[in-house]
């Protein structure tokens, strides 16, 4: 961008943000009438037109954000999406203010597209609210980048602070949502190794920073072109050193990884093998109403357990060693109606194989009104009935649990529909046939601690039980996201079972071996290795995310130090001599860069003034 233009374009901006105080009192003095309210058109027409070319570019880096998400997947649109939305934020006219409403509008245009199957759930005024909480976490990011922006490098840090908000959006609020995560869109692309490394904080950072980079080498490269190339005697664009370092160490690291995950998806014959099959017995109909049908979707999954005893006797499937129901087969609780008991032992018996029940289990607590429930998966013998338990950990807010029911029943008539849930102890692995078995539900699966302390207490392969019919496909796809990642993340099997599906089995280098249609009756059959190997993102991974962190945090920090930030407040809150009675004197220092085109922030000399 040609920097008279973006002196202007800094000049406009600047009297559209302050009106004179003649004009407004003259506008205070109007009565009201079609005058002030085309004065006040004028003012918005004046506002928005500078800003209409970076409002665009946002909202289009949002939906490329998304799109890099299944069902569409394109895993090269995060990079782009990266690359406009670092412009928008580098520009010296960006203030701190511009700079969360971008990310603002960043987030809102990459949620509500993510996430519109919260809709089919709770209508779409939540959906809407849903998305408006995560986008304020890009928001925070857009402020924090115009912060770090004048520090050299600005690349680099604008990676870790991304790695900050994920982190923030991961936490908080009601244990966090992390739903969007960046790493999660990259499962069909190259970056997905860089999970055995350091898990998706690590794969977030590489992408953003890959994605900056580039954008700060294009800006370099169009500054360069603009200037008069006699001032640059070597002939070579300057300042692209850094961010050409950071893409190279990137796929650098991206190709060393790639080797040990592609040859552990392809197997090894020291790895033992085990045959397991995952049960999709479908439900009568979508939505809240398959709740008060819950025999039928019992009934659903002993028959499709019963079909696949019947192949296994035909000779054409093999035969199971354990059986993966989904979460939820059993609403009615199993360890106290004798007829689900019964129904569930005649499937296992059929199959001659434990199978693992997802069920809903009575809390010793439980009353009419507080009727608690754990969400539990229960290993289920063929000749013992019921035995090890794990009862899931990190529930749902708002689904299967409500934060604060007694605030928010009077908000919506929705809060009426969560569960009693309550979070459950335990280790996270149970064993069938003698396997050990990372059982990570649903919700859980999203979390980066719920496999990863399975997979430390011994799990060689991880089931996901999940429940998804209250939902539609693209959540599913999402949801299956997720667990490719894990496989990656940790070297191990993943058996994904879900009550309509998707339902599959991936390999640890995120290759889907089989896989379901959505929203039918089916069952996958079929042999897989056992692992025992810890990657170093089972090992380190929060120490990972920590360092990064708090790498980000120091980024800004030191970006505010070096705009002297801590300096103005300090001399602001120093109380003055009486016998002082001079001006306020302006700031000494001098304004900081706040492009790498050579362009002062317009923030920082309004700082400063």
């Amino acid at each position: 961008m040609d920097s008279e233009h973006e002196a202007h374009t800094d000049l406009d901006e600047a009297r559209a943000e302050s009106a004179p105080e003649a004009e407004e009192s003259e506008e205070s003095d109007t009565p009201p009438g079609p005058g002030r309210w085309r004065r006040y058109g004028e003012r918005i027409v004046n506002w928005l037109v500078p800003r209409l070319p970076r409002l665009c570019a946002t909202v289009g880096a949002g939906l490329l954000m998304c799109a890099s998400f299944p069902p569409i997947g394109w895993w090269w649109s995060a990079v782009l999406a990266l690359i406009v939305f670092a412009v928008v934020l580098t520009r010296p006219s960006t203030t701190r203010a511009g700079g969360f409403g971008y990310g603002f509008l960043f987030g809102m245009a990459f949620y509500l597209p993510l996430l519109p199957w919260v809709s089919g759930l709770v209508g779409a005024v939540p959906w809407i609210g849903l998305a408006a909480m995560c986008a304020c976490f890009p928001a925070i990011f857009g402020l924090l980048a115009v912060v770090v922006r004048t520090l050299p490098g600005w690349p680099l840090w604008f990676a870790l602070v991304w790695v900050v908000e994920e982190w923030l959006k991961s936490t908080i609020p009601f244990g966090g949502f992390p739903w969007g995560v960046v790493a999660f869109g990259q499962t069909g692309g190259p970056f997905l190794p860089l999970m055995a490394l350091g898990g998706a904080p690590a794969v977030s950072f590489a992408v953003v920073l890959v994605g900056c980079s580039v954008a700060a080498i294009g800006l370099e490269v169009v500054a360069w072109w603009q200037r008069d190339h006699h001032e640059n005697s070597t002939g070579r664009p300057p300042s692209v050193v850094v961010p050409g370092v950071c893409i190279a160490v990137v796929l650098l690291s991206t190709a060393l990884a790639f080797p040990h995950v592609r040859k552990s998806g392809a197997g090894s014959s020291d790895d033992p093998t085990v045959t397991v099959a995952a049960i999709q017995g479908n439900v009568p109909r979508l939505g809240l109403e398959f709740n008060a049908q819950r025999r039928a979707v019992l009934d659903n999954h002993v028959d499709e357990t019963l079909r696949l005893a019947d192949e296994v006797r035909a000779g054409r499937a093999p035969q199971p060693q354990f059986v993966i129901w989904p979460e939820n087969s059993s609403d009615i609780d199993p360890l106290a109606n004798p007829d689900a008991r019964a129904r569930i032992t005649e499937a296992a018996q059929a199959i001659g194989a434990p199978i693992l029940v997802g069920g809903v289990v009575a809390r010793p607590e439980w009353t009419r009104e507080n009727p608690a429930a754990s969400n539990t998966v229960i290993v289920w013998d063929p000749v013992s009935g019921p035995g090890e338990r794990h009862d899931k950990q990190i529930i749902q807010p708002f689904g299967e649990y409500l934060p604060w029911r007694s605030f928010f029943t009077h908000l919506s008539s929705y809060a009426e529909r969560a569960g009693y849930f309550v979070p459950g102890g335990g280790n996270g692995v149970v064993h069938a046939a003698g396997v050990p078995i990372g059982v990570t539900t649903c919700w859980e699966v999203i979390f980066d601690r719920a496999a990863r302390e399975s997979v430390l207490n011994g799990a060689q392969l991880i089931a996901v039980p999940a429940n998804n019919a209250t939902f539609n496909q693209a959540m599913s796809e999402q949801q299956l996201a997720f667990a490719k990642a894990r496989a990656v993340e940790h070297d191990r099997y993943v058996i994904v079972a879900g009550t309509v599906g998707i339902s599959a089995v991936i390999a640890p280098d995120g290759r889907e071996l089989a896989r379901t249609n959505f929203f039918e009756p089916a069952f996958l059959d079929m042999q897989v290795r056992l692992k025992t190997s810890l990657t170093p993102a089972s090992k380190w991974g929060p120490i990972t995310q920590s360092v990064l962190v708090a790498l980000g945090i120091a980024a800004v920090l030191a970006a505010i130090m070096h705009n002297g930030g801590f300096t103005r407040v300090t001399r602001r809150l120093r109380p003055r001599p009486e016998n002082d009675r001079s001006e306020p004197t302006t700031d000494s220092n001098p304004p900081v860069s706040g492009s790498d085109d050579g362009s002062n922030d317009k923030e920082e000399h309004h700082d400063h003034r």
